[in-house]
């Protein structure tokens, strides 16, 4: 009853026997040893005693509560901010770090970056100057050698091979040489396509692929091509860098058709290599004063009267006009006349 509403009831009844009691103990005479005390005045003090220690008792848990709810609050709040202050000064020190290595790596690979061509470039053009060197020193001895050519076979050939030996120039198509000649100078056009040819070759630490169509005129057209495609395939497989057929005429019509493979401007199967073909005319002798349109439309006359003439049997593999107008046009690039020589040295002439 003391904790609860009733004791307001309580209070109200106790005053009259307090305020009795009170005036009993003013008018009562000192009590004697072994009176029998008065029982109201320790539940008065014993209820005091326990209405201020439950108050304490409330103030101290309420105290408790506080702190017990204030701790966590505090640690969770200090917890984050030394959390969040290391990882700004570790993030700090990260970004500081990057900024170094960027500020020493980038300047490092762009000079680096920058002197890998330089060094390409200089390795490049010694290797084509020292080509071109022995290629122009075995031209001019030719040039000694054969001195009743035209001089626009020396420039045309000299700027049409060595755009090929430059190996800073990028290889869409093949070097392709026609030379062509009378009767009387066979010999000068053997010889000085050989010799050209193995001057090309010399200069690349290479050799000359060499066909000769006059030992393949009587052979099936079909056995030709595969003999012509596998010599050149060969050939330039290991490292050859030029060929050499002589006497063009004189193979088989159909089997002229493989050079669509090797003297394509844009679809050839080796582009960085050269091609001289010969064809020795029926004519005794070619005049000097002739223009190279003019001997261009001569050999192209001479090639469409020996391939697409009624002797040769109507075929698959045979020639028409529409195949030659097609293979012509791969091997016209440049069509040179060579004239007759006088005291050729036997060697290369073979």
């Amino acid at each position: 009853c003391l904790l609860t509403g009733s004791s307001s009831t309580y209070f109200l009844q106790e005053n009259p026997i307090k305020e009795k009691a009170k005036a009993y103990d003013s008018n009562e005479p000192e009590k004697p040893a072994g009176h029998q005390p008065n029982i109201y005045m320790p539940l008065k003090e014993r209820k005091a005693d326990f209405l201020e220690k439950n108050q304490e008792h409330r103030s101290t848990t309420s105290q408790s509560r506080s702190k017990f709810r204030d701790q966590p609050s505090i640690g969770k709040q200090s917890q984050p901010l030394a959390k969040n202050d290391g990882e700004s000064q570790s993030g700090f020190h990260k970004s500081w770090t990057l900024l170094l290595v960027l500020l020493i790596s980038v300047p490092l690979l762009y000079v680096l970056w920058s002197g890998i061509p330089s060094l390409l470039d200089a390795t490049l053009s010694s290797r084509d100057t020292q080509i071109l060197q022995v290629f122009r020193a075995r031209m001019k001895k030719l040039k000694n050698t054969y001195q009743s050519q035209d001089p626009n076979l020396w420039k045309r050939t000299h700027v049409f091979l060595e755009k090929h030996l430059n190996a800073s120039h990028l290889h869409l198509e093949p070097a392709i040489l026609l030379f062509t000649a009378g009767q009387e100078a066979e010999k000068a056009l053997r010889c000085l396509s050989n010799e050209i040819a193995d001057a090309f070759a010399f200069s690349q630490n290479a050799t000359t692929i060499k066909i000769n169509g006059a030992d393949k005129a009587i052979l099936d057209s079909d056995i030709v091509k595969l003999e012509v495609d596998n010599e050149l395939s060969s050939g330039f497989r290991e490292g050859k860098k030029v060929a050499v057929v002589h006497r063009f005429e004189l193979l088989p019509a159909g089997s002229t058709l493989i050079f669509y493979k090797y003297c394509d401007h844009e679809n050839a199967a080796f582009k960085d290599v050269a091609l001289l073909l010969t064809v020795l005319l029926d004519e005794q002798s070619l005049r000097k004063s002739l223009t190279l349109q003019e001997v261009e439309e001569k050999v192209r006359d001479f090639l469409w009267a020996k391939f697409t003439s009624s002797d040769v049997p109507s075929s698959y593999n045979s020639m028409d006009t529409d195949k030659l107008s097609g293979l012509w046009s791969r091997i016209s690039h440049l069509v040179l006349p060579v004239w007759p020589e006088k005291d050729l040295p036997v060697e290369g002439c073979t």
